[in-house]
């Protein structure tokens, strides 16, 4: 048997496992050993569980319905309940808190065989597009470790691309699983709202989405069939795919009509160099037989601001609240960072009728702005408004806590739109700018069209493959 090479794919391993060419136990040691080369450098780890894992990796037997027997996996420090795996939400607030049972959709990786490796740093309560929480330190880019390799789940997004895990859990609430998948040049899906179960913790969410980033758009897809459907009292989901996710991949989607939309939603000017990539990608999609159809999207909407910042407020003053009540301490100005008890301060001052106002008013928006992306199959815009900024850009604990969250505005404009709507939304690589950083591209697809967005995304990295793309820092 011989150890994995760099940057296999978790369905490429998972194979080998299979063919008993690697044994559980060598995939993990692999992936623990890469863990070890890149952290110091990367900081992308909050939790690594070594021993946990390997016990895991030996317990694991390969059958024909684990289809990830032994393929290491990374969780984000947010969100997901596993059971025995410390969970920290990237704040001082939760302690050392573990979880005492897994939450469904962790459950459903383990039954697929996966091991989990540890945690990976994120921004406290997931609320920027960089990371770099107080408690942990910043997570730096593995192409330039002067730059964020994005966030919310930059910490995930730093490990796949580095080649520490072939997979990672994140989750999007705004951009979170794309944004960084931009940052570090991988593969990021934001399902349709509803496609993966947040019980039985949780209920449902308005904004987020669990997912994963990935190297390639076929591990996105057989993740997205493992962790999506529905489970027993969930209150809306999305319908299920007429066949597998992984069948999509490699499927000719046809000739289609893609809109083409450069305008930022906010007030903004774009980045010039992502601006080109996307009109690149537009011409190659020409080329692939796709009628691109440039127009100016309806999404600069004035209001929706207003009521996105009511709507984060809520979920981080609900975080906050729920994992004091967990950890038995109240979220204060001591135990979190500045933003964040700005957006808890916040939440205690909205009404019930101010929250019931803003979900309504962006409601309203979606339906409009879903009907006018109707006549496209996809939509292709920027997924960054910007550059990775360099590290310390944003303040987590700056003086002024509002000025400090509109700096993420150009990082996540683009993606916060499909939390809006809904709607499924991938990030895919389209290339390496002069400054060494990766290029970004988003799709995004027809309410519950993950299978027509992964057959597009699939045919773009077949004419324009990147899957061995190597950063500066990577686990070789």
């Amino acid at each position: 048997m011989t150890a994995a090479p760099d940057f296999t794919s978790a369905s490429r391993l998972a194979a080998e496992v299979r063919a008993g060419e690697l044994s559980p136990r060598e995939a993990v040691e692999a992936a623990l050993r890469r863990i070890e080369a890149v952290q110091g450098d990367l900081n992308c780890f909050t939790l690594v569980d070594a021993e946990r894992a390997l016990a895991a990796a030996d317990a694991v037997a390969p059958a024909q319905d684990r289809p990830f027997a032994g393929v290491p996996m990374a969780l984000k420090d947010l969100g997901p309940f596993a059971e025995g795996l410390r969970l920290t939400f990237g704040s001082e607030l939760t302690g050392d808190f573990v979880p005492p049972f897994d939450d469904f959709m962790v459950a459903r990786l383990r039954r697929a065989g996966f091991v989990f490796v540890g945690r990976t740093n994120t921004p406290e309560f997931g609320i920027f597009p960089v990371t770099e929480p107080r408690r942990f330190g910043p997570t730096r880019n593995p192409w330039d470790t002067d730059r964020t390799p994005g966030g919310s789940s930059g910490g995930s997004a730093a490990a796949v691309a580095s080649g520490a895990v072939p997979v990672s859990h994140a989750n999007d609430g705004g951009g979170s699983i794309r944004v960084p998948a931009a940052c570090c040049g991988l593969v990021g899906l934001k399902p349709t709202r509803g496609r993966v179960s947040y019980g039985p913790v949780q209920g449902e969410s308005f904004l987020t989405n669990e997912g994963v980033v990935t190297r390639t758009v076929a591990d996105t897809a057989a993740l997205l069939d493992v962790i999506a459907g529905y489970e027993p009292g969930d209150a809306t989901w999305a319908p299920p795919p007429a066949a597998p996710f992984a069948a999509s991949v490699g499927r000719d989607p046809g000739a289609l009509r893609i809109g083409l939309a450069l305008n930022p939603p906010l007030d903004f000017a774009p980045d010039p160099v992502s601006v080109a990539a996307v009109e690149e990608t537009g011409r190659l999609l020409e080329s692939l037989g796709h009628a691109v159809d440039p127009f100016t999207a309806p999404w600069d909407a004035p209001e929706l601001e207003a009521h996105f910042i009511t709507l984060w407020a809520f979920l981080s003053g609900m975080a906050a609240q729920g994992l004091g009540r967990l950890v038995g301490r109240e979220a204060s100005a001591e135990n979190v960072e500045g933003v964040t008890w700005w957006l808890i301060e916040r939440a205690r001052a909205t009404s019930a009728l101010e929250l019931g106002a803003a979900m309504s008013g962006i409601q309203a928006f979606s339906r409009g702005l879903v009907t006018a992306l109707a006549p496209h199959d996809a939509v292709l815009t920027l997924t960054l408004g910007c550059r990775p900024l360099r590290i310390g850009e944003i303040q987590p604990d700056g003086p002024d806590p509002e000025a400090e969250f509109r700096k993420s505005y150009p990082m996540a404009a683009y993606t916060a739109v499909a939390n809006a709507t809904g709607l499924p939304a991938i990030s895919l690589p389209v290339g390496i700018g002069e400054d060494g950083l990766p290029l970004a591209a988003q799709l995004v697809g027809r309410p519950a069209g993950e299978e027509d967005l992964i057959a597009l995304a699939a045919q773009v990295e077949a004419a324009r493959p990147w899957v061995d793309a190597r950063p500066a820092v990577f686990a070789g």
